[in-house]
């Protein structure tokens, strides 16, 4: 349990910086497992902390082309670190069954499900939204540009 001015200096120190020491910011916390409500608020932390470290625009940290059909010849795609997924990402921080990729209307919908570190599409994270090409998906570790 944090104090409210433990809790708010924090956030503010996640808000001001630009580069976060996680250990810093929360190495000092027993992290005993979050109830419902602080899981999402804990999973968006860990992703803004995740997005601080590596920033889109670095050099360094090249997207994995992600090339979806626009013309409804698949409908469903399943991503993930699982041997099962139709798109496999052998990476520790994606979660066995990370995302669902739905094709409707023209248009394709990812959901997250319910994944450890949250899905973030163009720096946002994200529970459901539509993709478009361009776009910009991160799991765990992972950076997917939308083709």
């Amino acid at each position: 349990m944090l104090s409210d001015d433990t809790f708010a200096a924090r956030i503010d120190q996640v808000l001001r910086s630009r580069v976060l020491d996680p250990v810093a910011l929360i190495g000092d916390l027993n992290l005993r497992p979050p109830t419902a409500p602080l899981d999402k608020f804990r999973n968006a932390v860990l992703a803004r902390l995740r997005l601080t470290r590596r920033d889109v625009s670095d050099a360094d940290w090249e997207p994995v082309l992600l090339a979806l059909d626009w013309s409804g010849g698949q409908s469903e795609l399943l991503i993930g670190r699982h041997h099962d997924c139709d798109v496999v990402v052998d990476e520790p921080s994606v979660s066995r069954h990370h995302a669902r990729l739905v094709f409707r209307d023209h248009k394709w919908i990812l959901y997250d499900l319910k994944s450890t570190n949250g899905t973030i599409v163009n720096g946002t994270l994200v529970g459901r939204c539509e993709l478009r090409p361009g776009d910009y998906v991160v799991l765990g570790e992972t950076q997917l540009k939308v083709d």
